[in-house]
């Protein structure tokens, strides 16, 4: 089997030892051929490559942006026969907090996840998984899809386990913010930005607008989480659920909140930290559960974040599930 790695040298929990020593594992038990990703995107340019180079996996030493570079240069290689024929994905976590790796059941410590992706391929276990994809037009203010945006100026990325407008796509961006100044991904870092931002986000003026196929809109939504599994994220070692039907057997899973103010807000907190399989409740609640296709609206551009990512605030996107596309060796 000929596989490829793409490391991530900067990735938040590993360093150069650890790395090698995994690189020689894995290099033990498959034909592999290494790859430093150098700069955003580098990751999606080398997984577009793989299938025609004669790659049979491309495994990832990083966290959940590399991945979900290296899922979008994967399924945007679009080879004839769809997942059967991608290379498969063998995911070694390498970031902070991992969420993709762990929603899949691998551990989160690199060196026992190494160890169970050799298991994997000793044993010759594969899973096919969905995904998401999210649309959007390519200006901040670019017509409502439905006047019908040309194709050419519509942007799409595909995403692992979630997307969001609003409250939860602003912290991203805060995030990426003191990231940037050299403070580390720690959960601490992002726990705090999310209770100090809470208290300057526009939590009076409800700006997103919910459309589905064959169904009556629904308005005034401040924020919305979009889920293609659970959980959502985790603060250390305790998964926040609010999502907790999603799956990557299913579609689409989403919650909206109504209303911003504190007591609302605690409410859904402590309905989903922790392990929990039921619904939030809450009558301020929007819930979407196994969706095929749905579009966010938005009154005026609002923060946009996919697998934790900041793209930039849009007037909308459209989410679609996009059932068996991609095959992990797990």
């Amino acid at each position: 089997m000929r596989a490829l790695l793409l490391v991530n040298p900067k990735a938040t929990s590993t360093h150069r030892r650890t790395r090698d020593v995994l690189i020689r594992a894995l290099g033990a038990a498959v034909d592999l051929s290494v790859e430093e990703t150098a700069y955003r995107g580098h990751a999606t340019a080398l997984a577009a490559t793989a299938h025609a180079k004669g790659f049979d996996t491309v495994a990832v030493l990083g966290g959940d942006g590399t991945i979900n570079e290296t899922v979008n240069g994967l399924l945007d290689a679009r080879p004839a026969g769809g997942a059967n024929e991608r290379p498969a994905l063998i995911v070694i976590p390498g970031g902070s907090a991992n969420v993709f790796a762990r929603a899949l059941g691998l551990p989160n410590n690199p060196v026992e996840a190494t160890g169970a992706v050799l298991e994997a391929l000793r044993e010759g276990r594969r899973r096919t998984i969905g995904l998401g994809q999210a649309i959007w037009h390519d200006e901040v203010s670019g017509p409502d899809p439905g006047a019908g945006a040309p194709p050419d100026q519509r942007r799409s990325r595909y995403f692992t386990f979630c997307a969001g407008l609003g409250y939860d796509a602003e912290v991203v961006r805060a995030v990426e913010g003191l990231r940037s100044a050299g403070h580390r991904a720690l959960p601490a870092l992002y726990v705090n930005t999310t209770v100090r931002h809470f208290f300057v986000t526009d939590r009076r003026r409800p700006a997103i607008r919910l459309t589905r196929p064959g169904r009556p809109p629904e308005d005034g939504i401040f924020m919305a989480i979009v889920s293609n599994t659970s959980p959502w994220t985790y603060a250390g070692t305790r998964p926040i659920n609010p999502t907790p039907w999603a799956g990557f057997e299913t579609g689409l899973d989403m919650l909206g909140l109504r209303r911003m103010g504190l007591p609302t807000v605690l409410a859904l907190v402590r309905q989903i930290i922790g392990e929990h399989r039921g619904l939030p409740r809450g009558k301020h609640l929007v819930q979407l559960h196994d969706e095929a296709e749905f579009t966010l609206h938005a009154s005026r551009p609002v923060a946009f974040q996919l697998d934790g990512d900041y793209l930039g605030e849009h007037e909308w996107v459209i989410f679609r599930a996009i059932p068996d596309a991609l095959q992990v060796l797990v």
